[in-house]
């Protein structure tokens, strides 16, 4: 069998911590915050954000979970907090950008 080299495409692997269980792991939980979310709000609510006031909003939350999570608050789980906020923010950036052709 022959394939494409792996050279110069994402390997997401890399994203996962070797020996750490699988509920532990940081891109698990973020996605399990998303499960919650859409049970919560519908799939893919949160793709309906698309001005800069919601990005505004995305980007004080981020930094609000980061500073929860950097002072050790742990009565949620801040660091998805931050990642859903970060992942948020960059596709409302990114619709506004590409709003008018960008």
């Amino acid at each position: 069998m022959m394939r494409d080299a792996e050279d110069g495409k994402p390997n997401f692997r890399f994203i996962m911590v070797p020996g750490m269980p699988f509920d532990e792991q940081l891109i698990t939980r973020w996605a399990n915050l998303m499960v919650r979310g859409a049970k919560k709000y519908g799939d893919y609510n949160w793709t309906n954000a698309n001005s800069e006031e919601e990005l505004e909003r995305f980007k004080a939350s981020a930094l609000r979970h980061m500073l929860q999570w950097q002072c050790g608050d742990e009565k949620e789980d801040h660091s998805t907090g931050v990642m859903y906020n970060l992942m948020a923010a960059e596709m409302v950036k990114w619709k506004l950008k590409n709003k008018d052709g960008g």
